[in-house]
């Protein structure tokens, strides 16, 4: 009797210990995703994508990036750390850092090397720059390193960044075709990713080409199909469909899917097989896998937010999610996963296709900003004083100001009045004032919210709206505005009711939400401003 009591007991304490947090939770990045493509494209995706998540899930249509650059990197990092890069460290992408002198790749490390079958450089890669944990950190310390945490992308970046400091793998994708990972996480893959990478599962979508996914009508949202904002896709000879992906392989690498929304096809294929050979989502010890579709912010970059690749590459992202929630609902459960998605920074339109509508703005490429700035440095002290100009960031090289006998003060001020009569210039701002920063200047303040002081420049740039350091075609970001901050988010599943949002949130409250849901601790860098929307789970 007494048995039956205790084995009841530890049963209902049990499920109570289930109940708390779910099975699996998914974190769903869309690499430059704007909120508005979930409106214009909205009459042309089916019930069971995006439209199921925004019906039958919780969404925040005005959220938003708080800091700049709004890059990949920094993204990526913001979402799961809860915080900004003036804290969590990353960033940019890329960046020259003033404490080592140089160059550096946000997750570049020497000491590991690669695991699969890549090229060396492509795997020395580990999360060692990210200065902050992550929402995936704080789970696996919560469950005694017990559940599980991947993280997977085409980009590396997009993989490592999510599963943070303690995940047993990130994996990415290869120009060879394979998903590969880094020493940091083990010396060799798992073996059911060799069984994937054997089965080259990117071939068929090379080898059957890229055309429209519906008929032509359909992209009355998207401009031409040849038009003059657009690049070309691997020398292509214009921009149009059908794409021959085969022969674009076959003259460079696997890399080329990277370009198409068969990238996101072939992660997602990924994404379920890492569920069912790694058992996510069987117990009731909470895994959480992060998936980050990468497919969109090249053909983003390239063909530009108005081009009909882009809206098919929506499209076809659309059905994508709708099969990858069916697969959840079968292998894990329909109330056992708690999901969210959203976008790591979003787009600017393409420049020249505003300028063509008169309205005054223009791209100028960087290299055509640092190469104006090192003419005014000769010609007004004789000497070329910058020692980097990246990311709108400027370095002076200190040792030849002090050697000349400027004053450092004078030099920055000098810089300043020039920098603001240039056309494209909104703002500069010196170190000492972002680092004065008293918070009642709105640019200031997303400058200070991305600078780490013993890594950013003696300057930064602000450009002015709509104006873009890019080329004529395609687009980029890296802005304070809203066409490069308004980013979906849209909360999912496991105790999440219907409904949706319009006040203006911030893109680092999703990390310490999910904490809160989940009951785990905050990641360390947060300021642990929660969605209380997302956590009112009475449905």
């Amino acid at each position: 009797m007494k048995k039956s009591i205790l084995l009841l007991t530890l049963f209902v304490i049990s499920n109570l210990s289930a109940q708390q947090r779910p099975k699996l939770v998914v974190g769903i990045v869309v690499d430059q995703m704007k909120m508005e493509y979930l409106y214009r494209f909205s009459d042309d995706f089916s019930p069971n994508g995006f439209k199921r998540l925004m019906n039958d899930g919780y969404t925040f249509q005005n959220m938003h990036y708080n800091y700049v650059p709004t890059y990949t990197a920094p993204g990526h990092a913001s979402i799961y750390t809860g915080t900004t890069p003036a804290t969590h460290g990353i960033v940019g992408n890329e960046w020259f850092s003033r404490t080592l002198g140089k160059q550096m790749y946000c997750t570049d490390d020497a000491s590991v090397k690669i695991v699969g079958n890549g090229t060396a450089e492509e795997g020395a890669m580990s999360p060692k720059n990210l200065q902050s944990t992550t929402i995936t950190d704080e789970v696996r310390m919560a469950t005694n390193f017990q559940g599980k945490v991947i993280g997977m992308s085409l980009k590396d970046r997009g993989a490592i960044l999510p599963a943070g400091h303690f995940a047993n793998w990130a994996f990415w994708f290869s120009k060879t075709g394979a998903f590969i990972s880094s020493s940091f996480y083990g010396e060799k893959l798992p073996e059911w990713v060799n069984q994937f990478n054997n089965e080259k599962n990117y071939l068929p979508y090379l080898n059957k080409g890229w055309d429209l996914f519906k008929p032509a009508s359909i992209y009355n949202e998207s401009l031409p199909d040849n038009n003059p904002y657009e690049g070309k896709l691997y020398g292509s000879a214009a921009p149009v469909f059908p794409y021959d992906l085969k022969s674009m392989y076959e003259k460079n690498d696997a890399g080329v899917i990277r370009s198409t929304p068969f990238g996101n096809d072939l992660l997602a294929e990924f994404a379920k097989r890492a569920i069912d050979k790694e058992e996510l989502g069987k117990d009731n010890i909470t895994d959480f896998l992060t998936v980050s579709f990468s497919s969109t912010d090249y053909v983003g970059h390239l063909l530009g937010p108005r081009s009909m690749e882009l809206q098919d590459t929506y499209l076809r992202l659309d059905q994508t999610i709708a099969d990858f929630l069916a697969y959840l609902d079968k292998t894990v459960g329909k109330d056992n996963y708690l999901l969210f998605l959203t976008a790591d920074h979003a787009g600017a339109e393409n420049v020249i296709y505003l300028k063509d509508r008169k309205y005054n703005v223009d791209n100028y490429p960087s290299k055509e900003v640092r190469k104006s700035l090192q003419d005014f440095s000769i010609k007004t002290y004789g000497v070329d004083l910058l020692l980097n100009y990246s990311n709108n960031n400027i370095f002076f090289n200190k040792q030849i100001i002090k050697e000349k006998g400027l004053e450092l003060a004078k030099v920055k001020q000098d810089y300043k009045e020039f920098l603001l009569a240039q056309p494209q210039i909104k703002k500069v701002y010196t170190e000492e004032e972002i680092m004065a920063n008293a918070g009642n200047d709105y640019a200031l303040n997303f400058v200070a919210k991305g600078y780490d002081i013993t890594q950013n420049g003696d300057m930064v740039i602000v450009d002015k709206p709509g104006d873009i350091q890019y080329s004529a075609t395609g687009t980029s970001h890296g802005t304070m505005y809203t066409y490069d901050t308004h980013v979906p988010a849209i909360f999912y599943g496991w105790h999440v009711k219907k409904g949706e949002s319009y006040d203006k949130k911030g893109i680092t409250e999703i990390a310490p939400t999910i904490a809160q849901k989940i009951k785990v601790a905050f990641p360390n860098g947060t300021e642990a401003k929660v969605l209380q929307e997302v956590l009112d789970d009475q449905k």
